[in-house]
């Protein structure tokens, strides 16, 4: 097997995904309603306990999974969409265009992304458009910069000259011929993205900046800290599958990288 980073990264991350599409079959209860007795410990009827307020933790982990994977889904797509956007344009034409769009990715990467995060949220009231948004806005600069040097890299290449020289336009080659060759190492960057913004969406919430209408993994760990002595079970279980998830994506991001090193290929245990 070429990569078993990737086999155990798409089983584990599988599973996650096909309990978030399937979150209305698997929950037993509203995960927003109270549904028993609060503080309750896991036993038959509520298999993974109760919070403070009586709300099922298990239909409210099943539900989370979908805030996560929507949050880590969008903002990878639109934080790779912008920095594909930047990278290349950057690369393709250099001069001005590249130093100007270089000083440019720099301006967001000096600003500590966290802080820059919580300030855009707390500006635009958080939900889950805003988290999305916030995100996807702070975490594309690695992605502009690995696509820019891919750009550096094949724009002189014999097949580049060749679809220059048969008059396609600028924007025919870089989506054409330069792009798709630039694009493996993007993807395995633009699967960890997907890990970072889920994390960052849970650190969010874990700090009260959550969509208030909707549960996720990371308030229902910020909410169980004041009770988490006598009620492991309210932070323990959501945190473990938060951990598993990330663990997902980054062993898939891990194997695409490896797939994509022409160094690599070959090799056992890869």
């Amino acid at each position: 097997m070429h990569s078993w980073r990737i086999g155990v990264g798409a089983v584990l991350l599988g599973l996650i995904t096909v309990m978030a599409i399937a979150a209305p079959l698997l929950a037993p209860f509203d995960p927003m309603a109270i549904s028993g007795p609060p503080l309750l410990p896991p036993d038959a009827s509520y298999l993974l306990g109760t919070d403070m307020l009586g709300r099922d933790v298990l239909s409210g982990m099943i539900h989370g999974a979908r805030v996560s994977l929507i949050v880590g889904l969008v903002s990878a797509l639109c934080s790779a969409g912008i920095g594909i956007t930047v990278g290349a344009i950057a690369g393709y034409f250099g001069g001005a265009i590249d130093r100007a769009l270089v000083r440019f990715t720099e301006f967001f990467q000096v600003i500590p992304s966290f802080m820059f995060v919580i300030l855009l949220v707390a500006i635009l009231t958080p939900s889950l458009l805003s988290i999305t948004l916030a995100i996807s806005v702070v975490i594309w600069p690695p992605v502009a910069r690995l696509v820019r040097s891919e750009f550096l890299t094949l724009k002189t290449r014999e097949f580049v000259e060749a679809a220059r020289s048969l008059g396609l336009s600028h924007g025919s080659v870089i989506v054409r011929e330069i792009l798709p060759n630039a694009m493996p190492p993007v993807l395995a960057v633009g699967s960890l993205m997907v890990a970072t913004a889920i994390l960052t969406e849970a650190s969010l919430s874990f700090l009260g900046l959550a969509d208030p209408n909707m549960t996720s993994w990371g308030y229902m760990i910020g909410s169980a800290r004041p009770v988490f002595r006598h009620a492991w079970w309210l932070s323990v279980f959501p945190g473990l599958l938060l951990f598993l998830t990330v663990l997902s994506i980054t062993l898939l991001s891990e194997g695409l990288g490896d797939k994509s090193n022409p160094s690599l290929r070959g090799q056992a245990g890869h």
